[in-house]
């Protein structure tokens, strides 16, 4: 007489049960120790670069910043730095242009792509098609992107695009970076056509994962494209609006490669002088790698408060 001991396995009486089918074996102990010590290599050598690269730079700097260095010879003078940088009126004008940038950044770079998306995402035909075509300006140098703008763009002769464009339109032309007023909208106008591709495909992959039974219930009401964007689209795209928003801040302060190439670093009445080209400044013309080091201490503590301020916020609306 057999006995059922599990399906497909019988035994004769008296003999004891033989165990269940196994699952897959465990590696070896040698496997699992060469697994993981591949593992810990690539750890290892990823935090090796980044304390090399970025960590050790940034301590370096935050040191250099209480210390002058004269003809070879390191002291520690410790607030003298700061003092003869917030002593400086180029440090006030340089945040001032900086700040300007970030508030026009936010109005149009941050805007358009956004709309942008919305607008690819509502069409039904040449998806792929557009999509490559608002993402080329990504894969183009920034410089060479920006010395088009420069030089075919922002001529300000007739012959310039945006001059000829707005003849055209029998507008009033414009001297585009010759001008102190329109230095900074120019620099915005170029940044955002280099810039808005990632940004496109970023919100272009958040609008696909919303439902669509949110706007067939939209239309179902009688909401337009406004009332859809603005009842659906935004409230299911929050995150990715915030994320992008604070990321757009940190990148925006950074700016440093549209003034150097347009506007030849300062531009007209120094409208042009961002943070950033004051550090170059300080470091590369004036020799003084201390007073750069504390304004880029400087530079990391507002972006450190602008990051700090995002968490916060991000932790109570969710």
């Amino acid at each position: 007489m057999a006995i059922t001991t599990a399906p497909g396995i019988t035994r004769k009486p008296g003999r004891p049960a033989p165990p269940y089918p196994s699952g897959p074996r465990r590696a070896s102990l040698g496997r699992r120790v060469r697994d993981n010590l591949t593992g810990h290599a690539f750890l290892i050598g990823a935090l090796t670069c980044f304390a090399f690269f970025s960590w050790y730079p940034m301590v370096r700097g935050v040191v250099m910043s209480f210390q002058r260095t004269r003809r070879g010879v390191t002291t520690w003078v410790g607030w003298d730095n700061y003092e003869r940088i917030l002593a400086d009126p180029s440090f006030w004008a340089a945040w001032k242009n900086t700040l300007y940038f970030t508030f026009l950044a936010l109005v149009l770079g941050y805007a358009v792509p956004f709309f942008v998306a919305v607008l690819l995402n509502e069409l039904r035909h040449a998806k792929g098609y557009l999509r490559i075509l608002v993402y080329l300006p990504v894969m183009l140098p920034p410089a060479s992107a920006l010395f088009l703008f420069k030089f075919y763009a922002y001529d300000p002769s007739d012959a310039g695009l945006f001059n000829s464009v707005l003849t055209a339109l029998h507008l009033p032309t414009s001297q585009w970076m010759q001008s102190a007023e329109m230095t900074m909208p120019a620099m915005v106008i170029a940044s955002t056509w280099m810039n808005m591709g990632g940004a496109v495909l970023i919100y272009l992959a958040a609008l696909q994962g919303i439902p669509g039974e949110l706007y067939e219930a939209a239309e179902l009401d009688g909401a337009g494209i406004w009332r859809r964007i603005r009842h659906v689209t935004i409230p299911q795209t929050r995150l990715i609006l915030a994320l992008l928003a604070m990321l757009q801040i940190v990148a925006t302060m950074q700016f440093f490669v549209e003034p150097l190439i347009l506007a030849n670093g300062t531009g007209t009445q120094d409208s042009a002088t961002s943070v950033a080209y004051l550090i170059y400044q300080h470091g590369f013309f004036q020799n003084d790698l201390n007073g750069a080091a504390a304004l880029g201490v400087i530079m990391l503590v507002v972006l450190a408060g602008f990051s700090a301020a995002y968490v916060r916020l991000s932790a109570k609306q969710d």
